[in-house]
């Protein structure tokens, strides 16, 4: 059993890894960025590069951060709209299928405009609420759950029977294209039923939205209106041993997004509401690190999440993710302020790289650091991605840094006599 006087911290910035920018001298964020805590941290502990899922292989967010817990996404990965449906509280049941979904913009041809109708919707509960009146004729019935999350995003649930999650996406994943009408990935009833429901919500959810008077404000005020609703990642509920069954701690999540509240429920952490923590560029990384101080009394491992540096990523904000990064630093500063690291076993990463010149997910290593008591150093004295290359962890891959963690910590069972 763990050594209850050790605390464990796992900090995640969200796509944080990057390419050389030239608008940054051909240094990375990471380089350019001022970070003396993470600068420290690596000096005094020791580094390495990750594949988080395999080398060469983009990770999306959910399959990421589950091999970075240490469970192998390629098994225990059921779509991400279950967790996200996880993420805001809402209970799944058997059957159920659920779908991560963006408010987006299109044009009259249906022609995707703007992914997420501008990032930036208050209208967007009001928006939810009026699809949850949508009533699909279908035999046997079934019932439409439309809840919003933060900003653009939002979960779908289908409720009913016969209904699979072997359907493909309605989002094409990028703008100037027409949406998708989805289609049967097999060949069952189940999946064509489940397809020819999904078209027909997402239709009905564009003449609703499209007349509706809060996008018509949005239009006169010259905003995107938010008049269809992308979905994608059809999923169900995922059935996993809690990471206190697997390592005999009790685990807490700190995150602004659903989904990562989602996948840390999904394994039994608690997942509690953060107020400031909002998962955009605005998030407070200070109540993140106040709640982290708090939850290390009674918790024995402690995961944040910051999304900024992704949404910067994905939005093309060079000084944006620097800004984000330094605001990480800064939150790992505020830790170090008040807790003592010499029963703390830190580990910084990210769950994937995201370089400003692609805006998207991609298979490149991300840098790792971990500090722990008594650690053997190596002779890094940064963190950033070119740095980390030559420390002493090496490569690994996501599936390894718990029990790395675990080990430096003295709590690993040994294997064999």
């Amino acid at each position: 059993m763990p050594m209850k006087s050790y605390k464990f911290l796992l900090i995640v910035g969200d796509g944080m890894g990057d390419r050389p920018i030239p608008e940054l001298n051909f240094k990375t964020p990471l380089e350019y960025a001022v970070t003396p805590n993470l600068d420290s941290l690596a000096k005094r502990g020791i580094t390495g590069i990750m594949d988080v899922i395999k080398p060469g292989i983009p990770p999306g967010s959910a399959p990421a951060h589950l091999a970075l817990l240490s469970y192998d996404p390629y098994a225990s990965y059921t779509g991400r709209g279950a967790f996200e449906a996880l993420g805001l509280n809402i209970k799944l049941e058997r059957g159920d299928v659920a779908f991560r979904c963006n408010f987006a913009t299109v044009d009259e041809e249906l022609k995707i405009m703007d992914r997420r109708a501008g990032r930036s919707i208050p209208e967007a509960d009001v928006l939810a609420s009026s699809l949850n009146k949508i009533s699909i004729d279908v035999d046997p019935p079934v019932k439409i759950i439309f809840k919003h999350s933060v900003e653009h995003r939002g979960v779908l649930i289908l409720r009913g029977s016969n209904l699979s999650p072997k359907i493909s996406d309605i989002d094409p994943g990028r703008e100037g294209e027409k949406i998708l009408w989805a289609k049967p990935l097999i060949d069952d009833y189940s999946a064509y039923r489940t397809a020819k429901i999904l078209n027909e919500f997402v239709r009905r959810a564009h003449e609703i939205l499209e007349d509706h008077p809060a996008n018509k404000a949005r239009s006169n005020k010259g905003l995107p209106p938010a008049n269809f609703i992308l979905c994608r990642g059809a999923g169900t509920l995922p059935q996993l041993k809690s990471f206190t069954e697997k390592f005999g701690l009790k685990g807490i999540c700190i995150a602004g997004i659903t989904l990562i509240k989602g996948v840390a429920r999904t394994i039994g952490f608690e997942a509690p509401l953060i107020e400031g923590a909002t998962g955009g560029l605005d998030t407070d990384v200070y109540a993140k690190a106040k709640a982290a101080l708090k939850y290390m009394e009674s918790y024995d491992f402690i995961f944040i999440h910051v999304k900024g540096t992704d949404t910067a990523s994905h939005d093309g904000l060079i000084e944006s993710k620097v800004k984000m990064i330094e605001k990480i630093d800064g939150m790992v500063g505020r830790i170090l302020d008040f807790k003592n690291v010499n029963n703390l076993c830190i580990a910084v990463t990210a769950d994937h790289a995201t370089p400003i010149s692609i805006r998207d997910h991609t298979g490149d290593p991300v840098p790792l650091l971990i500090h722990a008591p008594g650690i053997l150093s190596d002779d890094v004295c940064m963190f950033s991605e070119k740095a980390c290359m030559k420390g002493g962890l090496g490569r690994i891959r996501g599936l390894n840094l718990i029990p790395i963690l675990l080990n430096y910590a003295g709590v690993m069972h040994k294997f064999g006599e």
